[in-house]
């Protein structure tokens, strides 16, 4: 054999020993299989001992030219090929699930085995007997092409039995394989044909097995269907990392340290000098620095160590979770749960965005109290939530605060004392909400993990809940328009009423003085007006008057509801402190307040009594309704009351309510609802005051009533 191709082979085929032993070492230190996957691991661990020794025999071969180096690499080879065929025969018998792998039958199998069998036992003889004569060569490589086909036939069977979930653990070893043997093909193929062994082919044969090594070795980490993860520590991977890039920094700048001297004259020997004691003072620095210690931490346990958490097994925790809900008012409550089983919280409140106050406010809780108060969408706290979309850790904070620059803490959280993390809910850049969770059940250190894996979460979260609101908006835009579509209805009735009373009206000139015709005129009226008031009940008053909003007197309005209310015999209470002006639309503030006052009266009976109260705080005016009715309970105020087409009432659609709340809001005021069930409720109105009004318009509108 030439010297050049000699060496080439060497290399080759020490290499690929090397990368056998390496594997065949591996595959020793994993532990802990179960039961069924031993025998695959043991099939393989003798797959890779017979390829070790084959790369060792043709090393040999390389070296010397003793028949027992080519005759024990002819039979590794044999048995290589044979353990090869016993792990995918025995992969294909035993799929983890039902019809995900089909097990070759059984003629197949004894055909497979029968190759083997043949293979190892015409090389053992072949060995012993010293060589072959020339048609025995010839039936020889013939069998090994046998074998080669073979191997491949079972590679691909394999490979297509597969799931196609299945196929990313094994893609590498299935490609792996199926490279050496074309090159075996090649290689035998070759030989029949010119009847003897090509060298340079011999010697690139080493190279292609050292190649396959790292692509059979990658589907043993991906898999745990053969052998349990190698497990390392944290602290022996932190010093091996923090060697390794300092010996790697050390040998960087001893290179450029050498360039130095080399290129940098007299001089050069003095630069080296001082540049290695640099070198050697800045890794020093580095070293000691915590900092950058816990980096070099955060960065190996994040991209080299298993992680604290299964994350499929999260997930899907976490995404059943929120697929549980019964209503829509119940999907917050999921969410708080969700996220607390993630971290062992014993409880957790919702907090949501309330697009017309512009607020949030708590709409769910779990073991955690109630708080009234609001959170203010444009407060720095919303802002640095929004902003940074980090997990705020209340613990921390309380200690390192600085770590939070521009975070300033609402007081209402001083109201929860075992408020613990905030979990922001970020749609996109907007925040839609978002989550206190209560202290732990038991210590647990929040780290990156647990930050990822809660804002992550917290997206997730914010997707559904996103979802949910445009969904509830979409079926109140549903509802609206049949609403609408009801009144075109409406509007084409009373189009027929006109119609009537127009011709009506037309006759009468006529016919004014027959008297048939005057009793059939009040007839005809008379059903006109009773039509005309089932339309009105259905209807509802839903316009919104045209113009621009004026001072309007408060207390005009008030006494004018009161005498209305007194003519149906009803009494309502009126107590004005002082004559106050607001700014709005005169007939929608009274129909406003009129559906306040008839809403106190039907929820009170006529032994109980409903008032409306008039003052001023501050630069507001203050308009209350109150009742001793049946009241409202504490859910129905905060997840129904002021949504559309939401009432109590059996004949009632829910309009006005949440027809009051819009236009409120659109005149910069806000309502607020204090209801006790079976004793009553209070509803107060806080308005802007009228600033361009005095007492002399005042007067003069109450003059002018």
């Amino acid at each position: 054999m030439d010297s050049g191709i000699a060496e080439l082979s060497a290399w080759g085929y020490g290499l690929a020993a090397a990368g056998y032993v390496l594997l065949f070492g591996y595959l020793l230190s994993r532990r802990g299989q179960a039961e069924g996957e031993r025998q695959p691991a043991a099939i393989m661990l003798g797959a890779v001992l017979a390829s070790a020794l084959w790369a060792l025999a043709s090393l040999g071969i390389v070296f010397s030219a003793a028949r027992d180096f080519r005759g024990a690499a002819e039979v590794c080879d044999a048995l290589r090929y044979a353990a090869w065929y016993g792990l995918i025969l025995v992969l294909l018998g035993s799929g983890p699930e039902k019809g995900t792998r089909r097990p070759l039958s059984r003629p197949v199998v004894l055909l497979v085995g029968a190759v083997a069998l043949v293979g190892v036992g015409l090389r053992v003889l072949v060995w012993l007997a010293g060589g072959l004569p020339l048609v025995v060569a010839k039936f020889y490589l013939v069998q090994s092409l046998a074998m080669v086909v073979v191997a491949l036939l079972l590679v691909e069977q394999f490979y297509r039995s597969l799931a196609t979930d299945s196929r990313w653990n094994v893609k590498p070893l299935c490609l792996g394989l199926a490279a050496a043997f074309v090159y075996d093909l090649y290689f035998y193929s070759d030989a029949l044909l010119f009847g003897r062994v090509d060298p340079d082919v011999f010697s690139v044969r080493g190279f292609a097995h050292a190649l396959i090594v790292p692509l059979i070795a990658l589907p043993v980490n991906r898999s745990r269907d053969w052998t349990s993860r190698l497990r390392v520590s944290q602290k022996v991977a932190f010093h091996s990392l923090a060697l390794l890039l300092s010996g790697g920094y050390l040998l960087f700048m001893a290179g450029v340290g050498y360039y130095v001297r080399y290129f940098g004259g007299d001089w050069g020997r003095a630069l080296q000098f001082a540049l290695l004691f640099m070198a050697f003072l800045g890794l020093c620095i580095v070293a000691f620095s915590g900092s950058m210690r816990a980096r070099v931490r955060v960065f190996l346990g994040k991209h080299f160590l298993s992680y604290r958490y299964d994350y499929r097994e999260e997930w899907l925790k976490f995404t059943q979770t929120l697929s549980e809900q019964g209503s829509p008012q119940t999907m917050g409550l999921h969410v708080i749960k969700g996220l607390a089983d993630m971290l062992e919280s014993p409880g957790g409140g919702l907090w949501l965005r309330d697009s017309a106050a512009g607020s949030f406010v708590q709409t769910a809780r779990w073991n955690m109290p109630a708080v009234a108060a609001r959170e203010e969408a444009g407060s720095p706290f919303s802002h640095f939530l929004t902003d940074s979309g980090w997990v705020v850790n209340l613990e921390e904070y309380r200690c390192y605060s600085r770590r939070y620059e521009g975070l300033a803490l609402p007081d209402w959280l001083g109201e929860i004392p075992d408020a613990w993390l905030i979990v922001p809910l970020l749609a996109r850049t907007e925040m839609i909400g978002f989550v206190v969770l209560a202290s732990a059940r038991t210590r647990i250190e929040v780290n990156w993990e647990v930050n990822d894996l809660l804002k992550t979460a917290g997206r997730q979260a914010a997707a559904f809940l996103a979802q949910l609101q445009a969904t509830e908006a979409l079926l109140e835009a549903r509802k609206f328009d049949a609403f609408n579509r009801m009144s075109a209805f409406v509007v084409h009735d009373l189009k027929n009423i006109v119609t009537q009373l127009s011709l009506m009206l037309r006759n009468a000139e006529k016919h004014k003085d027959n008297a048939e015709f005057q009793e059939d005129m009040l007839m005809t009226v008379e059903n006109s007006v009773e039509r005309m008031r089932q339309l009105m009940l259905q209807l509802r008053e839903g316009a919104t008057p045209p113009g621009t909003p004026v001072g309007v007197n408060l207390k005009l309005i008030a006494e004018r509801i009161q005498k209305n209310k007194a003519v149906l015999g009803r009494t309502v209470d009126v107590d004005i402190a002082e004559a106050l002006m607001t700014r709005g639309h005169e007939e929608r503030l009274e129909r406003v307040l009129g559906h306040m006052v008839q809403n106190a009266l039907d929820a009170t009976d006529p032994r109980g009594r409903v008032w409306i109260r008039i003052e001023k705080q501050g630069g507001q005016a203050m308009l209350e309704v109150g009742d001793t009715g049946h009241g409202m309970s504490a859910d129905f105020i905060r997840e129904r009351l002021f949504k559309p087409f939401q009432t109590t009432k059996d004949a009632g659609m829910g309009i006005g309510a949440y027809e009051s709340s819009q236009y409120i809001n659109e005149l910069g005021g806000k309502i607020l609802v204090d209801s006790v069930v079976n004793q009553g409720t209070r509803v107060t109105v806080l308005l802007p005051l009228f600033e361009g009004g005095s007492r002399a318009d005042l007067r003069q509108q109450e003059s002018a009533a």
